[in-house]
C-alpha cells in the first residue's frame, strides 16, 4: 500500500471551503483532470480516469458535522481516500487530502500524485474564492 498526503491554507471558511468540496455537481472543476465523477445513487458515483480509460464503480460520502469527504473504489478496492477542511484562526481553513493505494498497478507514483494533488488544492480554492466574491452565482 502506498499512501500519499497534501495540505493547502485557504483564505475562507471552512464551511465554504467544504460546501465547494462536498459539491458533486462540481467535482470537477476541481478534481485532477483526468478524473471524472458521474454521481449514482448515492452514495454510488462512477470514476472515469482518462490515463486508463476506464470506468470504476466507487463510494462518495460526505459528512458536514466533520467537513470531511471520503471515497474509494466499491468492487476492485484499489484505492480510497478523504479531504479533511480544519478551521484556523482569522477565517481561514486547512485542507488536507489522503490517499491510499492498495493496487500497486494503479498507483501512478508519488510525482504525479504530488502535481495532481496540488493542482486540485489550487483549483479548489480558486472555485471556493469566485464562489466567495459572487455569492448569489446559481453556478456556485
Amino acid at each position: 500500500m502506498t499512501e500519499y498526503e497534501r495540505s493547502r491554507t485557504m483564505p475562507a471558511q471552512p464551511e465554504q471551503v467544504f460546501d465547494q468540496a462536498a459539491n458533486v455537481g462540481q467535482l470537477d472543476t476541481w478534481l485532477p483532470r483526468d478524473l471524472h465523477v458521474e454521481p449514482e445513487e448515492p452514495p454510488a458515483v462512477t470514476v472515469h480516469e482518462d490515463r486508463t480509460d476506464q470506468d470504476m464503480s466507487a463510494l462518495l460520502s460526505a459528512r458536514p458535522e466533520q467537513m470531511r469527504l471520503e471515497w474509494g473504489t466499491r468492487d476492485q478496492g484499489s484505492y480510497a481516500g478523504w479531504l479533511q477542511v480544519a478551521g484556523l484562526d482569522g477565517g481561514a481553513s486547512e485542507v488536507t487530502v489522503h490517499l491510499s493505494f492498495f493496487d500497486e498497478d494503479h498507483d501512478p507514483g508519488r510525482r504525479a500524485v504530488d502535481d495532481a494533488l496540488d493542482g486540485s488544492l489550487r483549483r479548489l480554492e480558486e472555485q471556493v474564492r469566485l464562489r466567495t466574491e459572487n455569492p448569489a452565482d446559481p453556478a456556485g
